[in-house]
């Protein structure tokens, strides 16, 4: 219970703090309550860590067009342990032989503007088991789209994670420090410029081929099926209209 409240804590101080600085973060969900979360502030993005899991609950990111250029490469980076979380945590061993990829979760594509951001984005608290073929091609395809929307409206707010399914049955798990591999992922991004929008996807965590016109879901199903209240910082009613609907075409 402690370590929960503090967790918490850490989370409403930094909502707080960056009030303060007069920079509100829309990408920001609201603090959790029902699950273990560490909140741990990146050049390029946050992300919401869970010790149970091994993997983050959320990570979110203010994605402008400026940040989708850059010079630094991924080609010049390697995964590593994040040793601001305790052990055990994730390791490159974990991943090896596991026939899942290293899935970021905010991509190294988004971090070409700046040598700490891409670096921390290999860290494995951005990171999840994620099957290859969805990991190449459609979790690819969407991280691309995003880009094109940043660049298109001048910036986005994206939080994306894991999904946990396994209910009632052995969660599986990876490696000797056992962590947690999604049966499905999820993403939701923020448009402010102009009349606000709202849209999410779900993917299943597996190589068969999905339309994205199928992954598409209102950020108001999103919630209902992470527990996570997203975009919180908006006003209430602008929230609650946005989130209720999603439509690919107006993008």
């Amino acid at each position: 219970m402690k370590g929960t409240l503090f967790n918490i804590s850490i989370a409403l101080l930094t909502l707080v703090a960056t009030a303060c600085e007069g920079q509100v973060k829309y990408e920001m969900p609201a603090p959790l309550k029902d699950r273990a979360e560490l909140i741990l502030q990146r050049k390029g993005y946050t992300t919401s860590y869970n010790s149970k899991t091994k993997t983050p609950n959320w990570v979110a990111w203010h994605l402008t067009d400026a940040h989708t250029r850059g010079r630094y490469q991924r080609k010049e980076e390697v995964f590593a342990e994040d040793e601001n979380v305790a052990a055990p945590r994730a390791t490159n061993q974990d991943y090896y032989n596991s026939r899942y990829d290293r899935g970021h979760m905010c991509p190294a594509g988004d971090n070409k503007w700046d040598k700490q951001a891409m670096t921390e984005s290999f860290l494995f608290t951005n990171i999840c088991p994620q099957n290859h073929g969805l990991n190449k091609y459609e979790w690819n395809d969407v991280e691309m789209k995003c880009r094109e929307w940043a660049r298109k409206y001048g910036a986005i707010d994206i939080v994306c994670g894991p999904i946990f399914d396994q209910k009632g049955v052995e969660q599986k798990t990876i490696g000797k420090n056992k962590v947690w591999v999604p049966t499905r992922f999820y993403k939701v991004i923020l448009c402010r410029k102009g009349e606000p929008k709202a849209i999410g996807f779900i993917y299943r965590n597996e190589g068969k081929k999905q339309l994205i016109e199928n992954a598409v879901c209102s950020v108001d199903e999103v919630e209902r099926v992470t527990g996570i209240d997203f975009f919180p910082a908006l006003d209430d009613k602008t929230e609650r209209r946005i989130e209720a609907k999603a439509d690919l075409k107006q993008w």
